[in-house]
């Protein structure tokens, strides 16, 4: 009967210790962070890193610091395993080159979006119309300034304008 008590609190030994095929003993510091569901977690971190080398990092670790330094090492274990040569700086340049490129799109759109409000008729909220020719630089009414719309006309006009998809790239690496 005894056994029986024994095999019902028998808990699923932590990743980690199912790797290292050792007995999971209670307070063992990976099993927070490395649960018997996620074994390629520790397998990929231990790889890398070593467990004994992640073993004394937790411990020197303030237990609510643990659980983000966990999540770093698994993340960059991750990225090791995929990209040995680069890691995450691979992942962290290609998304540097991807925001880089969207904002040069950006940049292109609002100035075509600019070209596009000179070369139209532009109407002030207090229904002054101001020509295409006219400079776009207007004194302040009552300290504040004027708001300027674009005329509803050129929609109807079909004024024209670009829409620029979003270009969408296959990232390599799952963002944590």
């Amino acid at each position: 009967m005894a056994t029986s008590n024994n095999s019902s609190s028998y808990s699923s030994p932590c990743a980690a210790c199912k790797f290292l095929r050792r007995k999971c003993m209670p307070g063992c510091i990976f099993a927070p962070y490395f649960p018997p569901e996620e074994p390629q977690k520790f397998a990929n971190v231990h790889k890398i890193f070593g467990a004994s080398n992640v073993s004394k990092l937790l411990h020197e670790l303030l237990p609510h610091q643990r659980d983000d330094a966990v999540s770093s090492l698994a993340y960059e274990a991750e990225a090791r395993v995929r990209n040995p040569v680069y890691g995450c700086v691979g992942a962290i340049t290609f998304l540097q080159r991807q925001v880089d490129k969207l904002q040069k799109e950006l940049d292109a759109a609002n100035a075509d979006l600019m070209r596009f409000a000179t070369c139209n008729e532009i109407t002030i909220t207090t229904t002054t119309t101001m020509p295409c020719n006219s400079p776009l630089i207007m004194p302040h009414n009552n300290g504040h300034r004027p708001i300027i719309e674009i005329n509803r006309r050129m929609a109807n006009e079909g004024g024209g304008g670009g829409f620029y998809p979003t270009p969408t790239f296959p990232f390599p690496y799952p963002l944590p």
